[in-house]
């Protein structure tokens, strides 16, 4: 929503940035902010200003209400992560959503409001963002769903029919609404973008053969799918292997729409409408900053770094095939091969010393170019024979 990244707004997770036992965590991780700054001028503003239609439908989790931030039209979005117990059946729990019938399914109900936006707003500019709740916890779906999921073969550690049917019904309602389009003639002036902020959580589903899982800096945390159509511009049933983040739709939205923001705002993004076009970039570095700690959702599951954390306050950059980890608590350093080793098993940060040292200078400059803070202080409440022992505990 800003085209920033993390040391620039200072939101890195959802809540606290002290996450876990206080005593098994070496230093104090850098405060947390959970609310968007209004100075900051969002994508929703920038479609706004120049003459769009905005709506947002589904989880916020930024501010109160979007409204405030840019959206002419909010449903459900709050500062709610999730829709909360028993949330996603009617009567709901979310805030700006009235409840439905009995038994209706938060994730079609979403997928109607934003077809009644379509209709409305079809004969003039619109943007859409439809941010669904699914796929989060609480991990419930629609019983004829799991029914059809119970039945089927599990494999590498996908095995759970509830969340298999979330996943169908988000399919099925992405469907619906590219259907609409179809019906309403707006398929080939739409540019139609799904994607995701983080990976699933392993202990639920596993993202093999990508390491580990939401909040987690190996691939199963950070990688995420990117689907994009946009007729007679992307070709249909092509692929793309050009490392992108989402931090460049900000930028690449202003590019497509020819828009010069006089907004003195920085973008840590950039324009991917050569990828789109078929075209290539050039190779750049991706950074990833996160100074907090989020603790472990099943320490034997988790694959993360260590069985009591997701992970520990951190950075990582990545230059084509090689990425680097650097955590702070030890200042250590971890290099990984994608090409070669995709599900990073192997820290070889000892056998490229070039390697590393560049990209330790590369994540340095940007650290200190985007005025990341770093004062990390000794935790004067870490015991480490307490984070031994339960270290030990957890993997036993």
């Amino acid at each position: 929503m800003s085209g920033m990244n993390t040391p620039r707004h200072g939101i890195y997770t959802v809540g606290n940035s002290d996450r876990g036992d206080a005593r098994t965590r070496k230093i104090v991780p850098v405060s947390n902010e959970t609310v968007l700054a209004d100075t900051i001028y969002t994508l929703a503003e920038m479609f706004r200003d120049e003459g769009y239609t905005t709506g947002t439908f589904g989880k916020w989790h930024l501010g109160d209400d979007p409204t405030t931030q840019g959206f002419d039209v909010n449903v459900a979005g709050s500062h709610r992560g999730n829709p909360g117990k028993d949330g996603y059946f009617s009567p709901y729990n979310v805030d700006y959503l009235t409840d439905g019938p009995a038994e209706e399914y938060l994730t079609d109900r979403l997928t109607d409001e934003a077809i009644q936006f379509l209709e409305e707003n079809q004969e003039k500019p619109f943007f859409l963002y439809l941010p669904y709740y699914t796929v989060h916890t609480p991990i419930i779906g629609k019983p004829e769903l799991i029914k059809r999921f119970e039945t089927k073969v599990t494999v590498n550690g996908q095995d759970n029919p509830v969340y298999a049917a979330m996943i169908a019904s988000l399919d099925e309602n992405v469907g619906r609404l590219l259907e609409t389009l179809d019906q309403l003639s707006l398929k080939d002036k739409t540019i139609v973008v799904l994607t995701s902020d983080n990976g699933g959580i392993r202990d639920i589903s596993y993202q093999d053969p990508l390491r580990a899982g939401k909040g987690s800096y190996y691939e199963g945390g950070i990688r995420v799918p990117l689907v994009v159509r946009w007729p007679k511009q992307v070709a249909p049933q092509t692929t793309c292997i050009t490392p992108v983040s989402n931090l460049d739709f900000y930028p690449t939205f202003q590019d497509i729409l020819n828009i010069q923001t006089t907004e003195q705002q920085p973008q840590d993004g950039i324009s991917i409408l050569p990828l789109l076009e078929g075209k290539d970039i050039a190779e750049r570095p991706l950074f990833w900053h996160f100074p907090i700690y989020l603790q472990a959702y099943n320490p034997k599951e988790d694959a993360g770094r260590d069985p009591l954390f997701r992970t520990r306050p951190g950075s990582v950059v990545r230059l084509g095939e090689w990425k680097l980890h650097h955590y702070y608590e030890d200042d250590s350093l971890e290099l990984y091969n994608l090409a070669k080793d995709f599900g990073e098993t192997t820290n070889v940060a000892d056998d490229y010393p070039e390697v590393k040292e560049k990209l330790y200078q590369l994540l340095s400059e940007w650290l200190r170019s985007h005025r990341a803070d770093l004062s990390f202080l000794q935790n004067s409440e870490y015991d480490p024979e307490y984070e031994n022992h339960k270290t030990t505990e957890a993997l036993q």
